[in-house]
């Protein structure tokens, strides 16, 4: 019966208890409002010469002139075969209308026989009673063997069967019509066969139930239709879920079985894991990788190729094929390069064995193909099923594993990317160098692992002059190489910037207008918001930390006594906002304080509340441990999340100062003759710790020094000498005029001090401040 066909089932008094789908389309009435109503009012508007059927038929018989839902007219050719009862008697007709030019012949009086639909006629207690030919084909039987058995007791005991044996109790019971679907065997197996079920209830002249009929319609091809189209839309959702390869393709091979194959598999080139993309080699035999398989049942043929290694493909085997032709192969049993393949290298391998205990009678190899590259291949194989592949299989599977491909692909190209930026940032990340004389340092620094690639986070730790330190920690916004480029940018920025010896609050200046310039730059690609900054200097002399910030979260400071708390600052904008000053804050902190920097991907974050991640940061910082290193580790387990969204940056120092017999400092008068005082008293001050070593080289720059600022600069005058890892000589004026080092002509009398210091000395410079400048210089200690 094709699709403008309909059947519809009545009682023996003309009223509808069976309503199909077909019978929908073709009059535009549903079967809530067929189901109860006189057919005739339904469906015959007046005969038009057909014949009618003896015995007081509800409809006439042939060519009849009907009327659709909407009022147009229908000429339809009326078949009409009568359902007997339990005993013989007419209990209801089984009816079919079809426009007449799709209809040829008159199923008259014999459409119950001729259909082929199957139709069967059930008494209350489920017994057949009357089946037509189909039917009977259907159940394996004929109707003598079939009368007076129940369906479950011929249909089996499976779940589609008893689902349609309730349903019967269900339309016997309520005289309601319903819909079923089954399949021919247990389970709901794509390869089975596929039957729409419809059930109605068989009435008497009375009204009352006596039985119900079953028609039967297969759809084992709207079935697999429907299937794959669950199957591709499914592969749009399950396939590419994380940006890992080996994860990509796990997800490909647990989509095919068991409803496509019983094993699958994915193997792929070696160059895919390494993330380089070189061209496929036209070879015969093909090396490939196995990265993911799954098998429907257990010791199947997935123990044949292990999990990270390789095979060899040779050139007429199906995954070498379809990678060579770059298209869908099919191979099966009985097919000399197929059985070749299966059988070939039996003395050294498990192949032919699984293939004899698990019957592969079917393979089906599948290009992984994406943006013109080919990355490897996905393998079916059929042995549980007794079907082969066919066509429309591999048009499915060309289908999925195109969507596979561009999602490895993704992950591929990901890969790449993300090793790039990891080896441009740890080649950009300052190498932070033991044996600070300001603090004792620990650090670590986590790149995310999110879809969103290496961000642009950094940590740097600056020695400056006078024994005093800078700390860094920034975050430029955004992620991927051009982040990680910038914060390249700013962290050399930074480093030149510091060497100036700048104020914090002068440095953030200078970089800020550093990244606006780069901002307003078309050829560089920096984020909108540019970064944030935070730029601490620590001196271990005074004891004195100076913070500035650029939109950054201030440090937390855990104190001697066990008490913890973030350091206040009055925080500037982002870096490249401009427009807004920013200020320092000073702190004279004790000795032996720890100072904790971060960046925001430690205590901000989706759903996170930044108040409550930074009170558990306080707290970590206040676990007892064995060293600095060891509180990073607690810091991370306490306060970071098990999937971070963004890359961090920790950096814990702890405070050290210089005591009283590493320090010493006098007032210089501004007179020629008070350069042979300081002298000795530098001389003394070497012999009292014991670098009379040293003694010569630090009396000329002493010398040297103060004989500069007695000619050039002004008063006040002061002089300090300061011993940790070198001996620093500094002087200090209340001139703002910065030396320079310039190269004496042959007769000049003077103009080659500071060349001498230069010279003599491990380096040497000046700094700036609010009271005038500071030139020191500073050099090695003798060998013990």
């Amino acid at each position: 019966m094709d699709d403008a066909s309909a059947a519809l089932v009545v009682d023996a008094r003309g009223v509808v208890t069976g309503w199909s789908e077909g019978a929908r389309r073709l009059t535009g009435f549903s079967a809530d409002e067929a189901v109860g109503r006189p057919v005739r009012d339904l469906l015959v508007e007046e005969p038009d010469g057909g014949e009618t059927s003896p015995g007081g038929p509800p409809l006439p018989v042939g060519a009849v002139t009907a009327r659709h839902r909407d009022g147009h007219p229908l000429t339809l050719r009326i078949g009409l075969s009568p359902l007997d009862g339990p005993g013989d008697e007419t209990v209801g007709y089984v009816i079919t209308a079809a426009p007449v030019d799709t209809q040829e012949t008159s199923l008259g009086g014999r459409v119950f026989e001729q259909s082929s639909l199957p139709i069967s006629v059930f008494d209350t207690e489920h017994r057949f009673v009357r089946l037509n030919a189909a039917a009977c084909e259907a159940m394996d039987g004929t109707e003598e063997t079939l009368l007076g058995r129940t369906f479950l007791d011929v249909a089996g005991l499976s779940e589609g069967t008893r689902s349609i044996d309730r349903n019967l109790r269900t339309v016997v019971e309520t005289g309601r019509p319903m819909r079923d679907e089954t399949y021919s065997q247990a389970g709901a197996d794509p390869d089975q066969q596929a039957w729409d079920v419809e059930m109605w209830p068989l009435r008497d002249t009375t009204g009352r139930v006596i039985g119900a009929a079953l028609a039967g319609l297969d759809s084992t091809e709207q079935h697999r239709f429907r299937r794959r189209l669950a199957l591709i839309d499914e592969a749009t959702t399950a396939l590419g879920t994380t940006l890992d390869v080996v994860r990509t393709a796990e997800e490909l091979v647990a989509l095919l079985v068991p409803d496509f194959a019983d094993f699958a598999a994915v193997d792929l080139l070696d160059w895919v894991l390494d993330a380089e993309a070189p061209p496929l080699r036209d070879e015969p035999a093909v090396v490939m990788r196995r990265v993911a398989h799954t098998s429907a049942g257990p010791d199947a043929p997935a123990t044949v190729v292990p999990l990270g290694r390789t095979d060899v493909y040779p050139a007429y085997s199906p995954p070498a094929r379809a990678l060579r032709e770059g298209r869908a192969v099919l191979a099966h049993a009985g097919e000399p390069d197929f059985d070749r393949w299966m059988a070939e290298r039996e003395p050294q391998s498990l192949r032919t064995e699984a293939a004899r205990a698990h019957r592969i009678h079917a393979e089906l190899a599948v290009p992984l193909l994406a943006r013109g590259i080919t990355l490897g291949v996905a393998i079916a194989l059929r042995s549980l099923r007794p079907e082969r592949f066919a066509e429309d299989d591999a048009v499915l599977a060309e289908e999925i594993a195109g969507r596979a491909a561009v999602c490895v692909d993704n992950a591929r190209r990901f890969a790449r990317e993300r090793a790039t930026a990891m080896t441009l940032q740890n080649s950009l990340l300052p190498k932070v160098r033991p044996g600070q004389a300001a603090v004792e340092i620990a650090h670590r620094y986590l790149p995310t692992a999110s879809a969103a690639g290496i961000g642009g986070d950094w940590f740097d730790v600056i020695p400056l002059s006078g024994t005093r330190v800078a700390l860094v920690v920034g975050d430029v916004v955004g992620h991927g190489i051009p982040s990680t480029a910038t914060m390249g940018r700013l962290c050399t920025a930074v480093r030149t910037l510091a060497d100036v010896d700048l104020p914090p609050e002068e440095l953030l200046t200078h970089l800020d207008d550093l990244v606006t310039h780069l901002t307003a730059d078309d050829r560089v690609d920096v984020p909108e918001l540019g970064a944030t900054c935070l730029y601490a200097v620590y001196d271990p002399v005074a004891r004195l930390l100076t913070v500035a910030a650029a939109g950054h979260p201030p440090p937390a400071l855990l104190l001697p006594d066990g008490t913890c708390r973030l350091v206040p600052l009055n925080a500037g904008p982002p870096l490249g906002v401009g427009g807004m000053p920013f200020e320092a804050t000073e702190l004279k902190l004790p000795e032996g304080c720890v100072v904790a920097f971060y960046t925001d991907g430690l205590v901000d974050g989706r759903g996170r509340d930044v108040d409550h991640a930074t009170e558990e940061l306080c707290r970590a910082l206040t676990v007892p441990t064995e060293s600095l290193d060891a509180l990073c580790d607690v810091v991370l387990k306490h306060v970071l999340p098990e999937e971070p969204g963004d890359d961090v940056a920790l950096l814990l120092a702890r405070t050290r100062a210089l005591g009283a017999g590493q320090v010493a400092a006098r007032d210089v008068a501004q007179d020629p003759e008070e350069v042979a005082a300081v002298r000795k008293w530098a001389l003394d001050l070497l012999s009292a710790w014991g670098l009379e070593d040293i003694a010569f080289v630090t009396e000329l720059v002493v010398s040297e020094l103060i004989t500069n600022a007695i000619r050039y600069g002004e008063p006040p005058i002061r002089v300090r000498l300061i011993r940790d890892r070198t001996l620093i000589c500094e002087v200090t004026d209340s001139s703002s005029t910065s030396p320079h080092l310039r190269r004496a002509h042959a007769f000049d009398e003077g103009g080659r001090g500071l060349l001498l210091v230069a010279q003599l000395t491990q380096r040497w410079g000046s700094r700036q401040a609010d009271g005038g400048k500071t030139i020191w210089a500073e050099q090695a200690l003798p060998r013990r």
